[in-house]
């Protein structure tokens, strides 16, 4: 039988960056922002992972990515990020997908599951039947804005907490009616601002993240399609 590959798992986030490694229990961490480029986050990441050794590395992104590659600019960090060759610097191999896909694989527990991530935005997954459906539902106009507009940060901060929750669960129950789904899974930080879980829903946990890092690279352990492929070869940073 192969023998399981040792992963670095990196998480990508606005205020910070999280990595974890196959068979550690506690993760690591530093400072992000909006002036951290791809190459600093790489240089960050291995300052604090000197001792760790590890096979591959898996890349949660906050921001589009199609078929592996980083597609957009993110919106809240420095740029340098697309076209980015995250193989090269890292001399191991790399698996790129958006932060959201790989807490919802983390999450997947079989069937159709659908994953948002109530944060500054809204992260969207689809998982059907083990095939990881990449969305940008927040993206869809909503009022007057965005759905994300309306149930991310800036959503909450305007509407206040008792409107913004009636909402979180009218627009849930929107989607599990659109999508037929077996299992809804509300992951990132604003779940915990809700005073209970719409029908049918479990909370997720950031840990999941790391999981799902792990879950790229042992796809047939767990009758998960991954999007393959990994960052282009040039580096605009």
């Amino acid at each position: 039988m192969k023998a399981r590959p040792s992963v670095l798992v990196i998480d990508v986030g606005g205020t910070n960056i999280k990595v974890y490694l196959t068979g550690h229990d506690d993760a690591r961490k530093f400072a992000s922002g909006p002036r951290l480029t791809a190459r600093r986050m790489v240089a960050g990441v291995k300052a604090i992972t000197k001792d760790w050794k590890y096979d591959a590395v898996s890349i949660g992104y906050p921001g589009v990515v199609r078929k592996g590659r980083i597609a957009a600019e993110p919106v809240n960090m420095g740029r340098g990020w697309v076209g980015f060759s995250f193989s090269r610097a890292f001399r191991r191999p790399v698996r790129v997908v958006n932060d959201a896909v790989m807490q919802a694989l983390g999450s997947y527990r079989g069937g159709t599951m659908l994953f948002l991530g109530l944060g500054t935005g809204l992260g969207t997954a689809l998982i059907v039947n083990g095939h990881i459906v990449p969305m940008e539902l927040g993206h869809f106009p909503y009022g007057k804005a965005t759905i994300e507009d309306y149930l991310g940060t800036r959503g909450f901060a305007s509407l206040g907490r008792s409107r913004w929750r009636k909402l979180v669960v009218e627009v849930v129950g929107e989607f599990v009616a659109a999508f037929l789904v077996d299992d809804v899974v509300l992951g990132g930080g604003n779940v915990k601002k809700l005073a209970e879980l719409p029908k049918s829903c479990r909370a997720g946990a950031n840990t999941n993240a790391f999981l799902g890092g792990i879950r790229l690279w042992e796809a047939e352990r767990h009758a998960i399609d991954v999007p393959r492929g990994t960052s282009s070869r040039r580096s605009r940073s």
